[in-house]
């Protein structure tokens, strides 16, 4: 089992940043990859930011402004949002997979980007 807790979230202007932690607990060895995504209302989840061993990957409406990054001491993993814009507004939420595939979500962290 792996537990996830996300944070960070908050309401910011547009053009300013926000950092989001996703703190990981559990059988942390077991986890391939850890994922971002983030719903919007009426939105399907999309799947924002991704970190494996080997790469990181974005997709094409965050590339350049996101970050996705982890720190092994404190079992913690980050998505720094840069230059944000309203429509970034979105529950943004943490995702771990298994080598088995089985997949583990947070709750969720709210972001709201005023224009």
């Amino acid at each position: 089992q792996v537990q996830l807790a996300e944070s960070g979230g908050g309401l910011v202007q547009s053009g300013g940043s926000l950092r989001l932690s996703c703190a990981v607990s559990g059988l942390i060895p077991s986890i391939y990859t850890v994922n971002w995504y983030r719903q919007a209302p009426g939105n399907q989840r999309e799947r924002v930011a991704t970190l494996t061993d080997v790469y990181t990957e974005y997709a094409e409406s965050v590339k350049g402004r996101f970050t996705i990054s982890r720190d092994n001491s404190k079992e913690t993993v980050y998505l720094q949002m840069n230059n944000l814009e309203p429509s970034d507004t979105a529950k943004y939420f943490c995702n771990a997979v298994q080598y088995s595939n089985a997949q583990f979500w947070g709750l969720g962290t709210q972001v709201t980007v005023s224009s």
